[in-house]
């Protein structure tokens, strides 16, 4: 059975959606990785299957770091239109400060003999 089969029967039973960590948590032995970081499989799975399938995918990113399926999301009558499905579709941060200029290098200091003694 597939990483992706797995969280959906976990989705299925729950019916909420679910962080990584709780559908880890919850699957226990069931995922068919061994890695030693289950969350970082499962993670990408996820966000690779809804990143190819877009719209078609059977899952869904309700929040950033919280998933369920697509079917689940509909019936429970949440308007997935309006929450963002990509990072990109986020509203655009404002542009961070410019760093202070330098002060301009002096000749003796672009020549290396900085130090006078």
């Amino acid at each position: 059975m597939s990483t992706l089969a797995v969280v959906e029967d976990i989705l299925r039973e729950t019916a909420v959606p679910m962080s990584v960590r709780e559908i880890v948590e919850r699957a226990g032995a069931r995922l068919p990785s061994k890695s030693k970081t289950p969350d970082t499989v499962v993670a990408r799975d996820l966000s690779m299957d809804i990143k190819k399938k877009g719209e078609t995918s059977l899952f869904v990113r309700t929040t950033p770091g919280r998933y369920t399926l697509r079917a689940l999301a509909s019936n429970a009558g949440t308007d997935l239109a309006a929450r963002p499905q990509s990072m990109s579709a986020l509203p655009a941060r404002k542009p961070a400060a410019a760093a202070p200029a330098r002060p301009a290098r002096t000749d003796r200091e672009a020549e290396g003999g900085g130090f006078v003694g």
